[in-house]
Parts: C-alpha cells; structure tokens; sequence
C-alpha cells in the first residue's frame, strides 16, 4: 500500500513539472497581457486557432493568422499577451524600427505582415467604447492608444508616421474590474476618433510604471 501510494505521488509531481516545463516553453511565464477589445492579432489569432483546433491544439482558419502560423510557429498564439520588450523604458520609437510595430520580437514577427485579411473588428467612429485589455499579470502602467492616419496603406508594414501623431486615447492605472473569455482584464471607457471610416489600425502601448518593461498591440478595426 505504501509502495502504492509512494507511486501515485510521484507521478502526480511528474504530472506537475510536466505541466511547469509546457507552460515555461509556451512562454506564459513571461506573459502579462494584451487587448481583447478590439482584439489584437495576436488575440484574434488564438481565439480562431482555439475555434479550428481539435484536442487543445491551436489550428487558425483566417488565413493571415494561418500563414503567421506557418512563418513563426505557435508560440506567439499561446504566448498571446506576451508580446513585449522588457527593457524598452518608454523608448518605443527609438528601439522599435518602422515595419516592427506589431511584433518587435522575432516570437512575434509574422504579425508585422501587411495584410488586409486579419480579423478585424467593426466600431462606429466617435463612439465611447468599453476597452478591453487582458490582465493576465497585474502592473500598474500607462496606456496609450493611437490609430492610423488617413490614407494609411494596410498594403505596407505599419510605419510610425503611419500613426496619428496624437493618440486618441491615454489612461493610467485603470481597474481590473472586467471578465473575459480568458480571464480577467482592465477595462476603461475611450472615445475613438470621430473623422476615421473604412480599414485602419489600432496601436496600443503599455508602458509599465514599476518596470522598464513594455507591451504592443495592433489591432485591425473597420470603421462604420
């Protein structure tokens, strides 16, 4: 019995570092958050992989997440909310290069893709939306929020003087008072642009307070 019970412990601890060694790999261990509304590529990329995938796997049908898939592995999907530069320090446009923005990490690379079949999320412009950002690891922190300009080319990799010089958007140490499909998630109250129509892109920075550590996000949006 003993002999038993000694057996069943110990692969109850296996199980667990098993576990430990799949999610370190996965990249969670690094991970901290990331847009859910409007999702980020990244976001959007994992939630269609989840809805294509069979036994936990990860199968994206869009095909621009199917092609990153193809390009950089899966990583960046399970990694969804780790996309980041932990020593960027709030100097975003002097260590990011133009065509970087959305994946400024080899891990994330494949998101920079120029393409216009991303999921996207439709939002009327001027309207005051819920903002929705993932909290997997809680920081305090500023975010901020820009779009692109018209006449931006989704054709072209995201440049800096693609985006709006002026965000639309900034709020410090918002609540983790929401719930999402995935966990819990900062939520706050923007005001998008009221000039924007048809495709662009939203860019969001987080830029931690207690940390020189830094968090990108794009998300593709269709304006009504």
């Amino acid at each position: 019995m003993r002999t038993r019970r000694r057996t069943t412990v110990l692969g109850a601890t296996g199980a667990v570092a098993l576990l430990v060694t799949m999610l370190f790999n996965a990249g969670v261990a690094h991970a901290h958050g990331g847009l859910t509304y409007p999702s980020t590529r990244t976001y959007a990329c994992y939630v269609n992989g989840l809805e294509g995938g069979e036994g936990g796997d990860l199968a994206p049908t869009n095909p621009a997440c199917a092609e990153a898939i193809a390009r950089g592995g899966k990583t960046a999907l399970w990694n969804w909310f780790g996309n980041l530069i932990s020593d960027a320090d709030g100097r975003h446009r002097e260590i990011i290069p133009d065509g970087s923005l959305c994946g400024p990490s080899p891990t994330f690379d494949a998101f920079n893709m120029a393409r216009t079949d991303w999921p996207t999320t439709e939002l009327e412009a001027g309207a005051t939306v819920t903002l929705r950002y993932n909290a997997w690891a809680a920081h305090p922190g500023t975010w901020t929020q820009y779009v692109t300009k018209d006449g931006w080319d989704p054709h072209q990799p995201l440049s800096w003087s693609d985006l709006e010089p002026v965000p639309f958007d900034t709020v410090t140490d918002p609540p983790i008072n929401g719930e999402g499909p995935h966990g819990a998630e900062y939520t706050w109250e923007a005001e998008l642009p009221a000039d924007k129509s048809g495709r662009h892109l939203i860019y969001s920075i987080w830029q931690r307070s207690d940390s020189p550590e830094a968090f990108y996000n794009c998300s593709d949006v269709l304006f009504r």
